[in-house]
């Protein structure tokens, strides 16, 4: 069963500020991922440093390794949303 993506509206801002052919595979491997997600593959992106829990201000959050960028992210498992918070270059992405 895939997983529905959805975007807080500061994600359509922070993705005006990137490359366009940056946002398409941004936004390809976000549909991929929500597709693909599950308990396994989740353990198998953190085991490999793809994914990473969020602490400190963004506890309960999760960390999406895209080339240079990060998508955080937040889990809702009852309603298998995975809601993206922020999209940015890795940088510039807890602030």
């Amino acid at each position: 069963m895939s997983w529905l993506l959805q975007f807080s509206p500061a994600v359509e801002k922070d993705l005006r500020k990137i490359d366009r052919t940056d946002v398409r595979y941004i936004l390809d491997s976000l549909e991929r991922f929500a597709r693909d997600f599950g308990e396994r593959y989740e353990a198998e992106l953190m085991k490999s440093g793809k994914v990473k829990a969020l602490a400190g201000e963004w506890e309960g959050f999760y960390r999406l390794r895209l080339r240079s960028y990060r998508a955080i992210y937040r889990k809702y498992g009852e309603a298998l949303v995975i809601f993206v918070v922020r999209v940015a270059h890795r940088k510039d992405a807890y602030r």
